[in-house]
C-alpha cells in the first residue's frame, strides 16, 4: 500500500493542510494533461501502469503532480514536479518531494536524481532540499537545442 502524507501549516492562513501523494490513475488524465503538456497518451499510460506518476493532493484535492523514471534500473530520476499556481511557494512542493524521497528510500533506492535548465529557478528549490550539482548536459546545434541542463542528486 502506497500511503504517504505530511501535514504542515501555511503561515498566512494558519490552516493545517495535509499533503499526500497518490499514484495517478486513468481517471486523472484530464487533470494530468492540464499541467503536463509534454506527456503523450502512451507515456501517461506507462506512468499509470508503472506507478511512476503521482498526484500531489492537499486535503484530498489534486493540486499538482510529479513523475519519475528509473535510470539504469536503479536510480530514480525525477522528470517533473508541477503545482497549480495558487499552491506554489507554500511549502507543498517541499512536502511532496519529502514524501517522494521517503517512498524511493522505502523501495530500496540509495539516491535520487533530477535536472533543470540552468536558466530556470528550480535549481534553487532543489538546492534548498539538499540536492547538489552533479553534472551538466549541453545540447547545441541539434534538434533538442536548449540552454544547458543541470543535473542534481541527493543521497537518501
Amino acid at each position: 500500500l502506497f500511503c504517504t502524507a505530511a501535514s504542515h501549516i501555511l503561515p498566512k492562513e494558519r490552516q493545517v493542510l495535509m499533503t499526500t501523494l497518490r499514484p495517478v490513475s486513468e481517471s486523472d488524465a484530464a487533470f494530468w494533461f492540464s499541467l503536463d503538456t509534454h506527456t503523450t497518451p502512451q507515456s501517461f499510460r506507462r506512468k499509470v501502469d508503472g506507478r511512476l506518476g503521482f498526484l500531489i493532493c492537499e486535503n484530498g484535492v489534486p493540486v499538482g503532480l510529479l513523475h519519475y523514471c528509473p535510470l539504469w534500473d536503479h536510480l530514480p530520476f525525477l522528470n517533473l514536479i508541477c503545482l497549480l499556481p495558487p499552491y506554489q511557494r507554500k511549502g507543498i512542493g517541499k512536502k511532496a518531494m519529502e514524501l517522494w524521497e521517503r517512498e524511493m528510500k522505502t523501495l530500496g533506492y540509495a539516491m535520487t536524481l533530477t535536472s533543470t535548465q540552468v536558466d530556470e529557478d528550480a535549481q534553487f528549490f532543489y538546492r534548498r532540499l539538499q540536492y547538489r550539482d552533479c553534472g551538466i548536459l549541453v545540447l547545441n546545434d541539434c534538434p533538442l537545442s536548449q540552454p544547458a541542463e543541470l543535473f542534481l542528486c541527493k543521497t537518501l
